[in-house]
């Protein structure tokens, strides 16, 4: 069975419980890697052309501008079939109640037809907000498993809860 993560992360400025830290590595890529090892699963990071604001205020208000408009910001490859898998893992953080727009970009690119999609998400507190009903949209076709749920400031302490969820 074939397995891939498909996975938008950012690193900066980010957000964790109560202050802001600069990151070098952004936390949904820290579990996409974990998954990646557990399942010898491949990795595709969505990136945009234009790289968000380092600075974490800059960024939340660029993301929430996408999001009024229902952006669909260019990304610098497009993965074009997930025919070859039987099984999408999707991770993102929680932007705005749900996905980075630049998710929605690529997933509406694929047809998820008979595959199996288990999501995950990495927050400060506000879980996965409206992205599972967005996500039942975009991977139409798809049976969409329970998905895992991670405060951002606890990724690195998370490979024990990911090991197990990645096995149901």
């Amino acid at each position: 069975m074939s397995e891939l993560v498909i996975y938008f992360s950012r690193s900066g400025e980010n957000y964790f419980g109560g202050v802001l830290k600069n990151i070098e590595k952004g936390n949904t890529e820290v579990i996409a890697e974990y998954i990646q090892e557990l399942k010898g699963a491949d990795l595709f990071k969505v990136e945009t052309v234009i790289d968000y604001p380092a600075d974490y205020m800059e960024c939340i208000d660029v993301a929430k501008k996408e999001k009024t408009v229902a952006a669909r910001p260019k990304i610098k490859k497009t993965l074009k079939s997930i025919a070859d898998y039987d099984t999408v893992y999707i991770g993102f953080p929680n932007w705005w109640g749900t996905l980075p727009m630049a998710m929605f970009t690529q997933l509406e690119e694929l047809d998820f037809t008979g595959k199996t999609v288990k999501p995950f998400v990495t927050h400060e507190g506000s879980g996965f907000g409206s992205a599972i009903k967005d996500l039942e949209k975009l991977c139409s076709g798809a049976e969409i498993k329970p998905g895992l749920s991670i405060p951002g400031a606890d990724v690195y302490d998370a490979k024990d809860k990911v090991a197990l969820w990645v096995r149901d």
